[in-house]
């Protein structure tokens, strides 16, 4: 049996990063302490019913919510932790951060962008304790339209850390339903938590009806839905690999997401407004429209020849009403088709691609600064403004960092994925012969992928064929496993 945590550093090795903080970047967390937060003069908002919702193994929190109904809408608040407070620019702390960029999340070890006791202490929205945060107020009318919006810091407090699957569990049925007896134990904890506090069930219907308002207005103007999964090795206590977990969107998620999205676009408007620059997150035009025209016209359905985000969304509620089993290899093939996000530096008075999947002409990753080093650099900016500052970054060297944090994210994927299928080739190894149903999700130079749906496994066509493109379902059969290379061959039936 592999030893997949230590595949997993070692391939983090191998794509350039670092797998633990430089001994100067430790010793620099160890000076770092709570905030004076009575003598800091700002506003103070830790009274609120904060509330924060997680997967139940997730210690790193980045962002808190909180809702209040006003005539027409609602006000909604998500408070980013401030970890520009810890981490300052030009320190050891923060070149580590810039070197990697990102967190690295590979199902079986974690290796986290900063050092643990900021990341899942000090700079974290953890229970209970006050926490300096970059507050996003928005309002949302009951349309789901955001006509308002401010950007400010605050001193919150999280006053209860919830987790996805109870917060789903409870919107979805009445709170007399009780969870699985398999759920773990936060989030029998979580659903106990709901269940006794009246004022935090309100909180959550109220945070639940904006985001689909938000949704709603979202996928009218052209955003796209997708259903979407992900696989995750579950672990012995011995670290031997035992399954694979599939998790699926659920409500909570779809909640966090709208809520993300919405503050996402106001943090960029904010920069935009006050005239400074900001680090975009851009999904272009598709370059394969034409593969993404053939397969609706597979389904009998007609796209415009050139592309356009509308149409796509309109073919794709269609299909996941008319074919709901269908609707997530469907989802998966237009995704690959759409190809990946990058990053871009945005200056004042310059044109800059939007996010073609979420209709967005100006979009900023911000919420999630523990986990993502372009949060963090939004998070300079929006302080600069609020503090009369100049921009902390030359266009040239942002323009350097969008590039670097676009290649390390593209990088920490071929991580993350590597480490899944050593532990799928794991599984795979008594199942050579067999015959798979799969869906063609990449077709290049370099060979041709298929995923297969039981289990959710990512595989290569052995054998080069140019009768197959993306999205074309096939069957096929499992050739070879190299659970030690990552290693997944099938051939097509």
């Amino acid at each position: 049996m592999p030893d997949l945590r230590e595949l997993a550093r070692r391939a983090m090795i191998e794509r350039g990063f670092l797998v633990e903080p430089p001994r100067d970047a430790q010793a620099e967390v160890a000076s770092r302490t709570e905030p004076p937060f009575e003598t800091l003069g700002i506003l103070d908002l830790s009274s609120l019913l904060w509330s924060s919702i997680d997967n139940d193994e997730s210690r790193d929190l980045d962002q808190i919510e909180y809702a209040k109904k006003e005539t027409g809408g609602t006000r909604l608040y998500v408070g980013v932790a401030d970890v520009d407070w810890f981490v300052h620019r030009g320190s050891m702390l923060d070149h580590s951060a810039q070197h990697n960029t990102t967190s690295v999340y590979t199902g079986v070890t974690t290796f986290p962008m900063l050092p643990e006791k900021l990341s899942t202490d000090l700079s974290s929205l953890n229970e209970h304790g006050k926490r300096l945060a970059i507050v996003v107020e928005m309002f949302v009318t009951d349309e789901g339209r955001l006509t308002d919006s401010s950007v400010y810091t605050a001193v919150v407090q999280n006053r209860a850390q919830l987790t996805y699957k109870a917060v789903a569990a409870w919107l979805d049925s009445s709170s007399s339903v009780p969870l699985p007896t398999t759920s773990s134990e936060v989030d029998q904890r979580t659903f106990s938590k709901i269940k006794a506090s009246q004022e935090l069930q309100e909180q959550l219907r109220l945070q639940d009806t904006a985001a689909q308002a938000l949704r709603d207005a979202r996928h009218e103007a052209g955003a796209l839905s997708f259903q979407t999964t992900e696989m995750r090795p579950v672990l012995s206590n011995e670290g031997t690999v035992v399954d694979l977990e599939v998790r699926r969107q659920n409500r909570a998620g779809l909640l966090i997401e709208d809520l993300m999205i919405a503050s996402n676009q106001a943090t960029a408007r904010f920069l935009d407004k006050k005239n400074f620059p900001s680090l975009r997150r851009v999904v272009r035009t598709p370059e394969r429209w034409d593969r993404i025209v053939m397969l609706a016209a597979s389904l009998g359905y007609s796209l415009p020849a050139q592309a356009d985000a509308k149409s796509l969304e309109r073919f794709l509620q269609s299909e996941r009403r008319a074919n709901p089993s269908k609707f997530g290899d469907l989802s998966l093939a237009v995704v690959k088709l759409l190809g990946r996000g990058e990053y871009a530096a945005h200056w004042p008075g310059s044109t800059t691609p939007g996010h073609f999947a979420l209709a967005a002409n100006a979009y900023s990753h911000s919420t999630a600064p523990n986990r993502r080093f372009p949060d963090l650099i939004t998070q300079r900016l929006i302080k600069a403004v609020l503090t009369g500052s100049r921009a902390p970054y030359e266009m040239d060297e942002l323009s350097t960092l969008a590039e670097h944090c676009t290649e390390r994210e593209d990088a920490a994927n071929k991580v993350e994925r590597f480490v899944k299928k050593c532990a799928a080739a794991t599984l795979l190894r008594a199942r050579i012969g067999e015959v798979f149903d799969g869906i063609i999700t990449g077709v290049t130079n370099r060979g041709t992928w298929v995923r297969i749906s039981h289990p959710h496994v990512e595989g290569k066509i052995v054998e080069h064929h140019n009768n197959v493109d993306v999205g074309d379902q096939v069957r096929v059969r499992l050739s070879s496993v190299d659970a030690e290379r990552g290693f997944i061959d099938f051939a097509l039936v």
